[in-house]
C-alpha cells in the first residue's frame, strides 16, 4: 500500500467548514418554497421519517449522534459480531431449508454451495420415519442439520441422533441443532401443553457428549410473522431465551452450558438498515441478559429472509427482495442465513427457486466479497444511533413481558398477540393506502402475469399467532377479479378518460391505472366509454383543465352510462364528480366498494 505523504494540504483546505444550523438553514429554504414554515429542528423534523416502535429515521447524521460504544468484534458487548474474525474465514452458513422429504433436492443444494440443512420433520414437514432416507448419501460430520419438529422433538432428536451413530460419525463431529422450541411451538399452535422434561434431557446429553450440537432454537419468527415489530421480535426473542435458561439450570445444567445450547433465529427484511440493527441490537441485549446471569454473552443467529414480505403476484420480485435481506442479515453478522425461494408463498419450490436461492448467498459472499469485512456497517452513524435506540425499545417489550409473567404468561393472556395486532394494524392501514409500497401488487402490478403454479407445501403448524402478509389485502382483491375473469372471460374494467395534452394527463394516468390494477381492475384509455365495456370512469389530467373541463367531460360520462366517475387527485368541488382517489388515499377500500358495485364477488 502506498501510503501518501503528509505535506499539510486538504482538498478541503478553501472552504470553510459547514455547521449543522447552516444545512437547517438550507432545508428551512428549500421547505419554504413548497409552503411549509419551518426552522431549525423543526425543518430537520420535516424530513424525518417515522418507524414503528416510535423510532425515527432523521435525514442526517454526524459524529454529534451519539451512540454507546459498540466495542470489538467477538467482545461484549457483542454488538459489533458474535466473533472476532466475523465471517471472513469463509462466510457465514448457507442454511437451506426443506419441508418435502425428497433427497435429490437436498443433495443437489449440498453440491451446489449449501452448507448446512434446516429440516421440517413432523406436522408442518416430513414423517420422523423418512429423517434417514432424506439424509441418504448426506456426509454427516460435514453438514450440519438443524431440525424444525414441533411438538415431536424429542422423537426426531433421536432418530438423527441415532443415524449419527448408525453412520459411524463420532460424536465430536456432529454439527446443529436439534431443534426443541416449546414457546415457538405454542406461539405457533396455541398448544401450553408441550413438557420440557425431555427437552432438559436432550440438553443435557448435547451439554455432556455432543459439543457441536444445540438442543433448542430460540425462534422469534412467530412474532415476526404475526406483525410484530422489530422491538417486539427483539423482546420477545429475549423474553423466551430467558425462560428456557431458567428451564435448564431449574434441570441442572449450569448458566454457562444453558446459554451454549441456545441459537436464535431472526428474520431479515428488504428493509436493510434496520435488519442490521436487528442484529446487531440482539447480540447486544442477549449480552446484557447473559452478564447478569453470569455467562459469557455471545448469541449464535440464524437469519431468515422474511415471509412477511414474500408476494405471490409478480413473485419474480422475492428475488430482489430477498438479496437485500441477505446483504442485510450478512452485514449484520448472522453466523447462518436461509434465503427462502421465490416461490415459497406458493408451495414447494422448485429447482429454479432452490437454486437462485442458495446462490444468492454465494454471490454476496464470493462475488461481492461481503464477508471479507467484519462489522461493514460498525462506525455508521446511522447504524449505530438506530442499533441504540432499537435496543432499547427491545429491552422495553422485554421488560414488559417480564413484568406480565414471562414468555408462556403473556402468550396465554393474550398479551403478546394484542400487542402485536396493533402493530399489524397500524401497519396495514399504511399498507392499504400504499404509503408501504409492494411492488408488483400495490404497485406496477400486470395484470396479464401468467400465474406460478406450485405443488401444495405441507400445511404450516397453526392455532396460534396468525401468519399475516404485506400483500393479503391486495391478494384478496385480484383474487376476486381472478374469479370474474374465469366466470365472465373479462376482468371487470374502469375507463381512463385523459384530458388534455400528454404532458397534463400521463402523471395522474399513470397513477390510476396502477392504482385499479392493484385491485385487479383493467383499465381502459383507447376509444369511448361506450366502446370499453367499462361501467365506470377515472378522469385523469391537470388542475388547470379540471376546473375547465371536469364537470362538462362527467356530465358527458354519465350520460354515456357511466355509473360513478372518479377523479385523480385531491378532493374539490368537481359538479358531478363522485369520489376522488389520490396518493395517500385509502386504495384497498377505493377497490373493494368498486368491485363490489361491479358486481364482483
Amino acid at each position: 500500500m502506498t501510503v501518501l505523504p503528509d505535506d499539510g494540504l486538504s482538498l478541503a483546505a478553501e472552504f470553510p467548514d459547514a455547521t449543522h444550523e447552516q444545512w437547517q438553514r438550507l432545508v428551512a429554504g428549500v421547505l419554504r418554497k413548497s409552503g411549509k414554515e419551518v426552522s431549525d429542528d423543526a425543518a430537520e423534523d420535516a424530513l424525518s421519517t417515522t418507524l414503528e416502535d416510535g423510532l425515527r429515521a432523521r435525514p442526517l447524521y454526524s459524529a454529534l449522534d451519539s451512540a454507546p460504544d459498540p466495542g470489538l468484534p467477538g467482545f461484549a458487548p457483542f454488538t459489533r459480531g458474535g466473533r472476532a474474525e466475523g465471517n471472513t474465514l469463509g462466510g457465514w452458513d448457507v442454511r437451506q431449508r426443506h419441508t418435502a422429504a425428497d433427497n435429490g433436492a437436498v443433495l443437489a443444494d449440498l453440491e451446489n454451495g449449501v452448507a448446512s440443512l434446516w429440516l421440517a420433520v413432523g406436522a408442518g414437514g416430513f414423517p420422523v420415519s423418512s429423517l434417514g432416507r432424506v439424509l441418504d448419501g448426506v456426509y454427516l460430520d460435514l453438514a450440519p442439520v438443524v431440525l424444525e419438529a414441533g411438538r415431536e422433538v424429542e422423537p426426531a432428536a433421536r432418530e438423527l441422533l441415532r443415524l449419527y451413530e448408525e453412520r459411524g460419525v463420532a460424536r465430536d463431529a456432529a454439527r446443529g441443532n436439534l431443534g426443541a422450541d416449546p414457546l415457538g411451538h405454542e406461539a405457533r399452535t396455541g398448544d401450553d401443553g408441550f413438557d420440557f422434561g425431555p427437552v432438559a434431557a436432550l440438553a443435557r446429553l448435547c451439554a455432556e457428549e455432543y459439543p457441536g450440537l444445540r438442543a433448542l432454537t430460540v425462534d422469534a419468527l412467530p412474532y415476526h410473522e404475526a406483525g410484530g415489530s422489530a422491538a417486539q421480535e427483539l423482546g420477545s426473542s429475549l423474553a423466551a431465551g430467558v425462560a428456557y435458561l431458567r428451564e435448564l439450570t431449574g434441570a441442572g445444567l449450569s448458566v454457562e452450558q444453558a446459554c451454549a445450547q441456545l441459537e436464535f433465529r431472526y428474520a431479515a427484511t428488504a428493509d436493510q438498515f434496520l435488519t442490521i440493527a436487528k442484529l446487531r441490537a440482539a447480540r447486544r441485549l442477549w449480552a446484557r441478559v447473559a452478564e447478569v446471569c453470569g455467562a459469557p454473552g455471545g448469541q449464535v443467529q440464524h437469519a431468515v429472509t422474511s415471509p412477511v414480505m414474500m408476494s405471490r403476484r409478480d413473485p419474480w420480485v422475492n428475488m430482489l427482495r430477498a438479496t437485500v435481506a441477505t446483504l442485510a442479515a450478512g452485514v449484520g453478522g448472522a453466523e447462518s442465513v436461509t434465503v427462502l425461494p421465490f416461490d415459497h408463498a406458493l408451495g414447494l419450490p422448485d429447482a429454479f427457486a432452490r437454486r437462485i436461492a442458495r446462490n444468492t448467498s454465494t454471490i454476496l459472499v464470493e462475488e461481492s466479497h461481503l464477508s471479507r469485512v467484519i462489522d461493514p456497517a460498525g462506525g455508521s452513524w446511522y447504524v449505530e444511533r438506530l442499533t441504540d435506540e432499537l435496543a432499547h425499545a427491545g429491552w422495553e417489550f422485554f421488560q414488559s413481558i417480564e413484568r406480565a409473567g414471562g414468555q408462556a404468561a403473556a402468550l396465554r393472556s393474550g398479551r403478546v398477540g394484542e400487542e402485536l395486532a396493533a402493530t399489524w394494524a397500524a401497519r396495514s392501514a399504511k399498507l392499504a393506502k400504499r404509503r408501504e409500497p409492494v411492488t408488483g401488487v400495490s404497485e406496477f402490478p400486470n395484470l396479464a402475469e401468467r400465474s406460478v403454479a406450485r405443488e401444495p407445501a405441507p400445511e404450516p403448524p397453526s392455532g396460534g399467532l396468525p401468519r399475516v402478509r404485506r400483500d393479503e389485502a391486495y391478494e384478496n382483491l385480484r383474487a376476486r377479479s381472478d374469479a370474474h375473469l374465469a366466470a365472465t372471460g373479462a376482468r371487470p374494467r374502469i375507463f381512463l378518460a385523459a384530458l388534455g395534452p400528454a404532458a397534463a394527463h400521463t402523471a395522474r394516468l399513470t397513477f390510476a391505472s396502477n392504482l385499479f390494477q392493484a385491485g385487479g381492475i383493467e383499465p381502459v384509455t383507447d376509444g369511448t366509454f361506450e366502446d370499453s365495456g367499462a361501467t365506470e370512469a377515472c378522469l385523469c389530467s391537470s388542475d388547470a383543465l379540471y376546473e375547465e373541463r371536469a364537470a362538462e367531460v362527467t356530465a358527458s360520462l354519465k350520460s354515456a352510462g357511466a355509473a360513478q366517475v372518479f377523479l385523480a387527485g385531491r378532493p374539490g368541488q368537481y359538479t358531478g364528480v363522485d369520489a376522488y382517489v389520490f396518493a395517500g388515499c385509502d386504495a384497498v377500500a377505493v377497490l373493494s366498494a368498486t368491485l363490489d358495485r361491479m358486481g364482483v364477488s
